[in-house]
């Protein structure tokens, strides 16, 4: 059967009050929650990888870029240079790979900004010496 434009296939919605699955799952778990993670340090313990990864993700979560600002000193030169000096930060652990590419990423938009405001005043100094 063919969807009818402007009529919903499922005109009541879902109904009031029925849960999610996630949030069945987490009730049914929530009463053995302590007696699952002592099973899976214990497994971790002896040499189980897969609880190893799973107990060290939740002890040490993966670095995740942050929206925040960065102080790397003040960009001075060329945008070579300053690309250059955003590339050794990362290196050097102060800038996330992540933040440096937003950086560059910032600094490219940049540039085709001041080449396209260049290219303008290029335009406007011709026109006027005709």
């Amino acid at each position: 059967m063919a969807f009818k434009k402007g009529q919903s296939g499922n005109p009541g919605g879902r109904p009031r009050g029925i849960k999610d699955r996630r949030i069945k799952y987490r009730e049914y778990l929530e009463p053995h929650a302590e007696n699952l993670i002592k099973k899976a340090v214990e497994l971790a313990l002896t040499g189980d990888v897969a609880a190893m990864r799973l107990c060290l993700e939740r002890i040490i979560p993966p670095i995740r870029g942050k929206d925040e600002t960065v102080n790397i000193g003040t960009l001075k030169g060329s945008l070579t240079l300053q690309g250059q000096k955003i590339i050794s930060a990362m290196g050097k652990g102060q800038l996330t790979p992540s933040e440096a590419a937003s950086m560059l990423s910032t600094m490219a938009s940049q540039t085709r900004i001041i080449e396209a405001d260049e290219l303008e005043k290029r335009i406007a100094a011709l026109e006027a010496k005709s």
